[in-house]
């Protein structure tokens, strides 16, 4: 079909509503994509891992009304079956002191909090960091909050601790429960802001408390290094970090250099001289050159090409396969467009549109790719001094939904058979329903890179692209829904912007955001007589479209 028709023919669906492109760029249209099949065509089962895991920021967060309000609705909504965050340990969980050389042990913050993720239907994705006060050997503290990332002055009290609060879990929740869940040493200790200590120091960390679990039952879930993002030089491989090595600062494209993971090969090799079990890997493939939010403006602009995710998971894939443990789980266990909590472009239509690329990339290549974070209820650096600030999460603090939450609820939608996937489009069935579930997506050819910088001017770039999916073998008559995320739809920051940017918006104007936020544009088809529906559209730059069979 020619360009010109398609758009003509485009503008007018089997429903009958009328759509109009952008019509002064129908002329210079990104490549057309159509796709026709049948209902019945056959699928390959696939793991739909981006509802495995997600984020959190730290564990005392999580004994609030609203981080726990948002937890349930992106259990309801995204279908998450675990949630990671710092924390477990420090000092406002109120879990260790010492008295007079002994140990006294307090559960029950970790029990409140425990207790009521379950009762949501969401199950801890043990992240065993950082040490006590009373543990730590350096005075060495991260966020506004203080954690202490210092190693343990002593191992023994720390394996002990580790052993006791695996031995009160298996008390309160049973064995059979706690071991489904993933126990995590540390959170990115190749970074000096999280570990004032040296690889050795993480390996025999990572020792001792994966000995201390295994004592008690062998198939309890440990693993690690769980290290910052992928680097391209040799800045990670000695005993702590020289930034004399960086080379992305020397270069004029960071793309053209060979990307690896921290610390990945060196654990599995100290594993492995050392006979101790993994379980799984777990890293944090951020597709930025920098690792935690740039204190400098020489962190700016630093990102990687658009399919850098994909890129890094296909080196862990095989670096895992060539190592003694090639079966073990991968899990990422933080994730997203950036490492920064005051990045723009969290808030905005462009990121959910990375998410949906990336994941759909990812597909096969790991266990779970665990956004961070899902809620902006969130205080690495203390609270935002705004409703829209960057935060991380894919709700903001006054629980109006940004468009990546619609992301992971499109995903979650989808079914766990694939029937295609290319650039663009995914379409896959449930296995026990039978019903068709397809995913557009437009992230503009034009953009080579993640999304980062202006919001405006990442948003408003690219070109319209047209789109076709025919879905034979139906009944005849048979519902088929249509849900469009775009710029108008199910993004509130234009509500926000016309309400004159209220930095402490009314509870009334807070219920208007709200319910905007949701309000995705909603359509429905027929098939015709001979069991056959065709969806047409124009896509602008950032559009995703849900097609469901009902």
């Amino acid at each position: 079909m020619k360009r010109r028709d398609f758009v003509k023919q485009s503008l007018l669906t089997t429903t009958g509503i009328v759509f109009m492109p952008n019509l002064l760029n129908a002329e210079n249209l990104a490549p057309d994509l159509s796709f026709s099949m049948n209902a019945k065509d056959k699928g390959t089962s696939y793991a739909k891992f981006w509802s495995k895991c997600v984020g959190a920021g730290r564990a005392n967060e999580g004994l609030r009304a609203g981080w726990l309000e948002q937890l349930a609705l992106v259990k309801k909504h995204c279908g998450f079956e675990y949630c990671r965050f710092h924390g477990l340990f420090h000092e406002d969980m109120c879990v260790y002191k010492e008295v007079n050389g002994k140990a006294i042990y307090n559960w029950q913050y970790i029990d409140d909090l425990f207790d009521r993720m379950l009762e949501i239907g969401v199950k801890p994705f043990v992240e065993l960091g950082f040490v006590p006060k009373d543990m730590a050997s350096t005075e060495a503290r991260q966020f506004w909050w203080k954690g202490y990332v210092s190693p343990p002055k002593d191992l023994n009290k720390w394996a002990e601790l580790v052993s006791e609060f695996t031995k009160h879990c298996i008390q309160r929740y049973g064995i059979h429960e706690v071991k489904t869940w993933y126990f995590e040493v540390w959170n990115e200790p190749d970074l000096k802001g999280f570990w004032d200590g040296t690889k050795s120091q993480y390996f025999e960390l990572y020792r001792s408390a994966v000995n201390a679990i295994k004592a008690i039952d062998k198939d309890l879930r440990v693993g690690g290094p769980s290290t910052s993002n992928f680097v391209p030089d040799e800045r990670f491989d000695g005993e702590v970090e020289d930034k004399t090595k960086h080379k992305t600062l020397t270069v004029k494209d960071i793309n053209t250099l060979e990307w690896r993971g921290v610390w990945i090969k060196d654990f599995l090799s100290f594993c492995e001289k050392n006979h101790l079990p993994v379980d799984f890997i777990s890293t944090h493939p951020y597709p930025t050159d920098w690792a935690l939010d740039p204190e400098t403006k020489k962190g700016a602009g630093r990102v990687r090409h658009v399919n850098a995710t994909q890129q890094d998971l296909n080196w862990l894939q095989k670096t895992i396969a060539e190592s003694a443990y090639p079966h073990v789980e991968l899990h990422c266990t933080e994730w997203s467009s950036s490492p920064s909590p005051r990045d723009t472009t969290h808030d905005s239509l462009q990121a959910a549109t990375y998410v949906i690329k990336a994941n759909i990339d990812a597909i096969g290549l790991t266990d779970s790719l665990s956004y961070w974070t899902f809620t902006d209820v969130f205080e690495e650096k203390g609270a935002g001094d705004t409703i829209w600030h960057g935060g991380f999460g894919m709700i903001n603090y006054q629980g109006i939904v940004k468009p990546t939450f619609h992301a992971y609820r499109m995903l979650n939608q989808l079914g766990d058979e694939l029937l295609h996937k290319e650039e663009g489009l995914i379409v896959t069935r449930h296995s026990k329903s039978g019903k068709i579930r397809a995913l557009f997506y437009h992230y503009p050819f034009e953009r080579k890179e993640v999304v980062d910088g202006n919001v405006e001017d990442v948003l408003n770039m690219g070109t319209p692209r047209n789109v076709a999916l025919a879905i034979k073998g139906l009944k005849s008559n048979t519902s088929v829904s249509v849900e469009t995320l775009d710029r108008t739809h199910g993004f509130a920051y234009k509500k926000w912007q016309d309400m004159g940017k209220p930095q402490f918006p009314t509870r009334e104007q807070t219920n208007i955001l709200k319910q905007h936020a949701f309000d995705t544009k909603k359509e429905k088809l027929l098939s015709n007589i001979n069991g056959t529906v065709v969806f047409k559209r124009t896509l602008q730059p950032w559009d995703c479209v849900l097609i469901q069979e009902m």
